[in-house]
């Protein structure tokens, strides 16, 4: 749509064409952001959406006092939700997941019973996780180039990780061997989360993982047909250079060399591999830019590598996805969090295919009713049709006796008559 509009301004001269300025940026802003679709990268970044944003509600739902909110509240958190229409009529489509009834002349909506279990189920996961989320957390500070990071920038990548709500007290208060809290200012913008602990046998990154258990040297490895001839060359030329930890201090790297390129693809690699679903956006993740020692522009250096890296703008949100961590659309290795949460999903999706069904069986019923009807309404028109014409002159009396229509003819013209 913004080309057709800006193709209006292209003038046509014997050189050619003459674009105009504005056209050339627009493309150029595009190109940056472009990458070769896959299907079923897509999908896995589809399924999800209505997973998170059902994800959302049910947040709501449990922070709101005895776990019940009106439904108007909820209309309220709509947009910041990102969707549009009413929340009545999206909750009833998941049945399964949440209860709306009356009460009173307002509106209400709890977690179903099924619900409630897998919140329970979820609970005891994170319980059980407790020292992953140390050690998810410690790496993070550990990749930073101060071991610290600021805490609102945490939260904004908190379930990313799947760290829980109440971090700052399950995690980060009950280990203060390891993480200290700073705020020097007393602003809670400038509350910043700091690692007093460095544990060497956490500083490994995957990729060193994975090449000890194989008994190899420490390379990325890429996920692309081998039709990509181009794609694959590069990739090769750029792994031929020794692999760069992310736990390595960069400030000993020279500013713009091939090793800062290593490193910092090595570190978002880590990143995605300490997330849940291996997929973050870009834009959360050029707010660390500092602290992480990140490029100005990430996702240049993100498309540069299309065999490591896959970048979408599916719901016009960017987000890198790293592709060795999925077979198809599926994830490789599920973490034991992501397995509660694709229950979730599969209530969800069976209430949805309940809500579906019930609005089908509802259409068929009213397209019955509305059949029978014509029905009735083509049966009295087929036996007016079927009525003898004397018949149906019954009501007129008997002006269609002919000797009866003299009689009355004479009378109505003869000015002689009675």
């Amino acid at each position: 749509m913004v080309i057709s509009i800006v193709f209006r301004g292209v003038n046509r001269s014997n050189n050619g064409l003459s674009f105009p300025t504005s056209f050339l940026r627009v493309v150029r802003h595009m190109a940056l952001w472009s990458m070769k679709k896959v299907p079923d990268l897509e999908a896995a970044l589809s399924r999800n959406r209505r997973w998170v944003v059902n994800n959302q509600i049910k947040n709501i739902i449990l922070a709101c006092p005895g776990q019940v909110t009106p439904i108007k509240f909820l209309q309220k958190k709509f947009k910041t939700l990102d969707l549009q229409g009413k929340a009545q009529n999206w909750l009833k489509k998941y049945p399964c997941c949440f209860e709306v009834y009356l009460k009173g002349d307002e509106y209400y909506c709890r977690l179903s019973k099924r619900m409630m279990y897998l919140v329970d189920e979820e609970e005891s996961v994170k319980n059980m996780q407790e020292r992953v989320f140390v050690e998810r957390l410690a790496k993070l500070l550990m990749m930073s180039t101060s071991q610290r990071l600021n805490v609102m920038k945490i939260n904004e990548l908190k379930r990313n990780f799947g760290f829980p709500d109440d971090y700052m007290l399950r995690i980060v208060a009950k280990h203060g061997d390891i993480f200290r809290v700073i705020n020097h200012s007393g602003r809670k913008s400038s509350m910043e989360l700091e690692l007093i602990s460095w544990d060497p046998d956490l500083a490994v990154s995957a990729i060193e993982a994975s090449a000890r258990r194989h008994g190899s040297e420490p390379c990325f490895s890429c996920s692309l047909p081998s039709t990509w001839a181009k794609s694959w060359e590069r990739f090769h030329e750029f792994n031929a250079t020794p692999y760069i930890s992310p736990y390595v201090d960069p400030r000993g790297l020279t500013e713009g060399s091939k090793e800062v390129e290593k490193r910092t693809v090595a570190l978002v690699h880590e990143i995605l591999s300490l997330t849940l679903w291996k997929k973050a956006s870009i834009l959360k993740l050029a707010h660390f830019r500092r602290e992480f020692s990140l490029p100005e522009k990430l996702n240049i250096l993100l498309l540069k590598h299309p065999g490591i890296f896959y970048v979408s703008n599916k719901y016009q949100i960017y987000t890198v996805l790293l592709r060795e961590g999925y077979n198809g659309s599926e994830l490789i290795e599920k973490d034991p969090l992501v397995i509660v949460k694709e229950k979730f999903g599969e209530l969800m999706q069976e209430g949805l295919h309940e809500f579906n069904r019930r609005h089908y069986l509802a259409n068929l019923e009213k397209k019955r009713r509305i059949g029978m009807h014509l029905d009735r309404l083509e049966k009295r028109k087929e036996k007016s049709d079927e009525l003898p014409e004397q018949e149906q002159g019954e009501g007129l009396g008997s002006l269609f006796d002919p000797e009866e229509r003299r009689r009355f003819y004479k009378v109505l013209f003869d000015n002689n008559g009675p």
